[in-house]
Parts: structure tokens; sequence; C-alpha cells
């Protein structure tokens, strides 16, 4: 079973200007996940008083929480630069010097995807992180020879959607390492009508909390979904955002009332009607629906796992009762 690439899951450029356009700019506009706001709130209070950098940070959780968009607000309420690259861009030690030289007093640098970053690239940044020093080496072979480079003192802002796979050396020097939460219904109908308001929308309370519904506890998600019934309410509707045309533009998208999209059900599909419920590997289910695993792994499972819809085991990958119940089949195969 293939699927095609126009997800609503996969973002394209259109998605992330979009994205972009809506990010809060500042802690109180910031919705959801309250305990690290006020932990970051706290933190910024701090060092602004010190007149210090702030400490380095480290923001794990799924996609689309918010870990970019703190990025920002950290650098707006310090009131300094940011800089922002990412794991897989930093391919040399010499792309993440030619950053760090570059920095101004107090910048924030923000790493996204920051446990791909190569290792020898992640070796570098260990004294750039705690004594504010950069190591580089000149010339080759017996010739060769380091010089200390003192940097600008600065805040590194890392985000991760796989924390085990950050070294423990690195993550021992992050002074705050918060994880992100998948949002509930109400927050994530709170961050449907600031959006609306941003992009002038009407709304009303029922499509607000329909769209939050489908939204798998994910903001970014919830901006996408808004998006498209925002289209389907201005071409088949009067333009307002009513529970029925939310519901129908939702349905027309192929976004359920759980949220599941195509790929999501073609991961629960193969796994009850292929594989007999597993378990079954990653790598097996990731050819049955023509995915790569990684974003199965790192965009798809994290939430089904949430649900209760599926389950890691030793022997691989298990769908459950309320899968299958989900489906409208039982385990044996037979409808319910």
């Amino acid at each position: 079973m293939s699927v095609e690439d126009d997800r609503l899951l996969a973002p394209d450029e259109a998605d992330h200007d979009f994205d972009a356009a809506l990010r809060p700019k500042w802690l109180g506009e910031f919705v959801g996940q309250d305990r690290v706001k006020e932990q970051l709130a706290l933190l910024i209070q701090g060092a602004r008083e010190r007149e210090e950098p702030l400490d380095h940070l480290l923001f794990s959780g799924p996609p689309g929480l918010g870990k970019t968009t703190l990025a920002g607000i950290v650098a707006n309420e310090m009131g300094v630069g940011m800089r922002q690259t990412s794991g897989p861009a930093l391919e040399r030690t010499a792309d993440l010097a030619a950053i760090l030289t570059n920095l101004e007093d107090g910048n924030v640098l923000f790493i996204d995807e920051i446990h791909r970053m190569p290792r020898a690239v992640e070796e570098v940044l260990y004294p750039a992180l705690e004594d504010y020093k950069l190591d580089v080496v000149i010339g080759k072979g017996p010739s060769a020879r380091t010089i200390r480079l003192d940097l600008p003192r600065y805040t590194l802002v890392g985000a991760t959607t796989r924390l085990g796979l950050i070294t423990l050396p690195l993550r021992e020097r992050f002074g705050f390492t918060p994880r992100l939460d998948y949002y509930d219904e109400g927050e994530l109908a709170m961050v449907v009508r600031r959006s609306a308001g941003i992009l002038e929308v009407e709304v009303d309370g029922e499509g607000a909390e329909e769209i939050a519904r489908r939204s798998r506890g994910t903001p970014r998600i919830a901006n996408r979904l808004l998006r498209r019934v925002r289209d389907y309410a201005q071409v088949r509707s009067d333009g307002r955002v009513t529970l029925e045309a939310a519901a129908d533009a939702l349905a027309l998208f192929e976004v359920d009332e759980r949220g599941l999209d195509r790929l999501d059900l073609a991961i629960l599909s193969a796994l009850v009607e292929r594989f007999d419920g597993g378990p079954v590997g990653l790598s097996t289910l990731s050819a049955a629906v023509g995915e790569e695993t990684g974003t199965i792994e790192e965009v798809y499972e994290p939430y089904l796992l949430q649900i209760g819809f599926l389950q890691r085991t030793p022997r691989g990958r298990v769908a459950t009762e309320a899968a299958y119940r989900h489906l409208g089949t039982a385990p044996d195969g037979r409808l319910v």
C-alpha cells in the first residue's frame, strides 16, 4: 500500500510560512505548556536581572509542539538576536565554527534536530558550551597546531524529537531540559481561536473545538487543519468556520474523528490485515506502508501510542483492541 506525499502531516514550504506567521512572539502569547512557561519565565527574569545570558536549554518532545517557537520567544524575552540552524546542516566542524564566531554577546543559537549532529561536530561544541572557547586546528599532520578562540557568551537552545539519541556528555552541558507534552483539546481550541483571529477568519466555539479534536494534540496540526477548513468554508460555505463546515472539510481531507490521516490508517490496517495485529518489525511495517522508518517512528507512532492504538514490544509493533475497534473489526477478523 502506498501513501501519497500530500498528507496533512507533511509540511510544505507554504505551511512553514503559514506556521511562522502564527507563531507567538512572547511567553504571554504562548498557549499551553504552563509548567514549562513558568519555569522559563523564572529563568529569563533571573538572567535579565543579573544581566547574564540565559543558561543553555534543550527542548524535547514530538514534532509540532512549539520547540522552535519557544526558542524565538527566549530570544525576544531576553532582547537578543537569534541564529538558527539544524543538526544535519552542521556536516563539518568548520560549519559550526563559522556560526559560533559570528555570534554576538548574548545571542541565542538554535539548533533543531540536534540529535542528528555528527559526533565530530558535537565534540567541538563541548568547550564552546562550557567555557565559551573554540578550539581550531590549523594545518595538517605533524605541523598541525591548535589555537583556542574566545567566543561571546551566548545561549544554545537545542531541540530534539529523540532525546534518547542525545549523548550523555552533550545532555549534561544543558542547564535546563524540559519536555513538551501533547496539548489537550481545550488548549488546542484556544490555539485555533487565536490563529483565526490573526487570519481574520470567523470561527465559532464548536468549529474551533471540532478542529481541536482532530489535531492529534499538536498546535502545528491545528493550524494546518484551520487553513484547510478556512478554504473549504470560503469556497463552499459563507466563510464562517462552524461545526458543520469543520466536520465536512476534514472529512473531505480524510482526517477522521480521532485526527488520524491516511498514513495512520495505513499503519493500523497493515498491522491488522497483513500481520494479524503483530508483532511486526519497524522496517517491515515501513515497507508495507511505503514510508521511511524515521517518519513512522518520530511523527506517527507517538500519537498512536498516546491514544492507545499501538504498542511497542521487544518483538515489534502490535495493534491494540482499541485499534481494531477504530477500524471496525475484531481481533479475529470479524466486523464489530
